[in-house]
């Protein structure tokens, strides 16, 4: 896949309107390596999430998103942004191959396991496979963020956190579980503080 030139053009606008109108605490971005095939999977709290984190790296970050993104009137973003559609309602061998194309090529994939954003009570919703999946496929390094507080203009509180970056090394279900209580307790951490 190649590296969308409209991403390049307007991640810098992007970071600064993130920046100016979000005010994010970023913690752990020098966990994120400047080459290398990486996976950043998180929490998904709203629909902003993307934007955070491409605001917080000058590496390209390749979604993994709901393929419906590219049916709508703003398909043509979406398509430069360099997302990767996935179909939710059903397995999805073509994304999964797609992402992992990019990893193999050393490039960066960012997703939300939980495939939605968590409307829940709970910490977080089940995680799907894919992340740990495509991981252990690629022998990518996996670095799991938690995004917690809201997306309130001008005001202070929306903070990401990135942790030390690891290489998968057991089955994908204890991989999972293990990503996930990563993530919960980074959720629990920030939100006690």
């Amino acid at each position: 896949m190649k590296e969308p030139i409209f991403y390049r053009t307007v991640r810098p606008i992007i970071k600064m309107f993130v920046k100016i109108v979000y005010r994010p605490k970023i913690i752990g971005a020098e966990y994120i390596p400047k080459k290398g095939g990486i996976v950043l999977a998180g929490n998904h709290t709203n629909n902003f999430d993307s934007i955070l984190l491409i605001s917080c790296t000058k590496r390209t970050v390749h979604f993994l998103a709901k393929q419906e993104l590219l049916e709508g009137p703003f398909k043509f973003i979406f398509k430069w942004m360099g997302i990767i559609p996935v179909n939710r309602k059903q397995k999805d061998p073509k994304a999964l191959s797609s992402a992992i194309s990019v990893l193999a090529s050393d490039k960066v994939i960012g997703i939300f396991p939980e495939g939605t954003i968590n409307r829940t009570n709970d910490i977080t919703m089940p995680f799907k496979y894919g992340a740990v999946k495509m991981c252990q496929d690629t022998h990518a390094t996996m670095i799991p963020f938690v995004i917690t507080g809201n997306y309130k203009a001008f005001k202070k509180g929306l903070s990401i956190e990135f942790f030390k970056p690891y290489k998968l090394k057991d089955d994908l279900n204890k991989e999972n579980t293990k990503l996930r209580k990563i993530i919960e307790n980074g959720i629990i951490k920030q939100e006690e503080k």
